[in-house]
């Protein structure tokens, strides 16, 4: 037998092997609906932020 041979005959066990699993059958496709996260609102009261990084030395 040669290595050719050999080869082939892997192959072929390999594609009955993965052709054996059956493989599952839907009638439609179910996604979970996902979660929506509430919109951010700033209020009046929220603090302003500034550049904390830009020096004002000189």
């Amino acid at each position: 037998m040669t290595e050719d041979d050999l080869l082939s005959q892997m192959l072929h066990a390999w594609r009955d092997d993965i052709e054996s699993v059956p493989f599952p059958q839907f009638s439609e496709l179910l996604i979970p609906r996902q979660q929506v996260r509430p919109r951010y609102t700033p209020s009046a009261s929220a603090a302003r932020v500034t550049n904390a990084t830009r020096s004002t030395d000189a």
